[in-house]
């Protein structure tokens, strides 16, 4: 006996091979998926009916244009050279973002600041490993982390945002698979055409490409290739780096204060080694004898991803410190 089946149903069946599911489980499987950083920020404010956000000055221009364009009060505050907030309080039923800069806050850290500041969203997109806290609002951007297009993980008591359209990720693709067959220069305009459509994107879920690529990721050894290449950076460069930094428990970079830092990114860049700023905007519009200022022109954060072994270390701090007139 042959059941009848529905002819409405449009499921394609047959033709070419699409990519295959991938085996293997997200690192946070139960957080809501959004479709970027930003956006996952411009959702959390309108659940929270936030009025008023505290931001640092020491901060991307896409998040303080993701709260401009929800027409919400902006306040600024300076953080200290351990890179912790200058704010005694809160004006009643604000909220303070905070950035885990290159990991520095541990679990107590923020929770004393929830219990300071009783509302605080927390950015751990320098800290992707450190697991969301009870009740403390968390953003991740997993993109700075591994090769992906898009896509943001957003940590909230709120219910499951099944009702906003999925986004699309394929067109984000080209220069990811091309920087895996050609290298990072051939591409590198494709990146930054691809970041620019970023800040007029609309709310959506995290597509279901970015999430079939999550799945795929051994977190586990990336995880112990970025503490090994850190290590590898630091026992050449830990002596001479004045940063007042401890190591987090799985890094993004590590992070390395020059003076000169923009002319030394420079030369690194001749020498195909690409460090980024962060965040150029910050050294744009800051004063130069601020904190916000020396750190994002000075600081290298230099990559000890997954990507490099501890040869390569060695190839970047020789680079480093050659550049700073010392020698390994």
């Amino acid at each position: 006996e042959i059941r009848m089946f529905d002819m409405t149903d449009n499921k394609e069946i047959g033709g070419y091979f699409e990519m295959e599911e991938l085996p293997g489980e997200e690192y946070y499987p139960d957080l809501l998926r959004l479709n970027l950083g930003r956006t996952a920020l411009l959702y959390l404010l309108k659940q929270r009916g936030c009025r008023e956000i505290f931001l640092p000055h020491y901060l991307c221009d896409s998040v303080i244009g993701a709260c401009r364009d929800s027409g919400i009060k902006i306040s600024f505050y300076s953080v200290n050279d351990a890179l912790e907030p200058g704010i005694e309080e809160l004006p009643n039923g604000a909220w303070c973002y905070l950035v885990n800069y290159y990991g520095q806050l541990t679990d107590d850290r923020i929770l004393f600041y929830q219990e300071k500041y009783q509302r605080i969203i927390m950015d751990q997109t320098h800290a992707f490993y450190q697991r969301p806290l009870p009740h403390v609002d968390t953003i991740y951007s997993p993109r700075k982390f591994f090769g992906l297009p898009d896509g943001a993980y957003l940590a909230a008591d709120l219910p499951p945002a099944e009702e906003l359209p999925p986004d699309y990720s394929a067109g984000r693709m080209e220069h990811i698979l091309g920087r895996y067959e050609k290298g990072g220069n051939a591409y590198y305009q494709v990146m930054l055409k691809n970041a620019e459509t970023f800040h007029t994107e609309k709310i959506r879920r995290m597509s279901r490409l970015t999430r079939n690529l999550l799945r795929g990721i051994d977190y586990s050894r990336c995880a112990e290739k970025r503490n090994e290449n850190y290590s590898a950076l630091d026992s050449f460069l830990g002596s001479c780096n004045p940063l007042p930094f401890r190591k987090p428990s799985v890094p993004m970079c590590y992070p390395f204060y020059a003076e000169h830092g923009p002319e030394i990114r420079k030369q690194l860049a001749l020498e195909k080694i690409y460090v980024p700023v962060y965040w150029k905007n910050v050294a744009d519009e800051m004063p130069a004898d601020s904190t916000e200022y020396r750190y994002a022109a000075n600081i290298l954060p230099l990559p000890c991803d997954q990507r490099y072994t501890p040869a390569d270390m060695e190839r970047v701090a020789s680079a480093v410190l050659r550049l700073c007139g010392r020698t390994l």
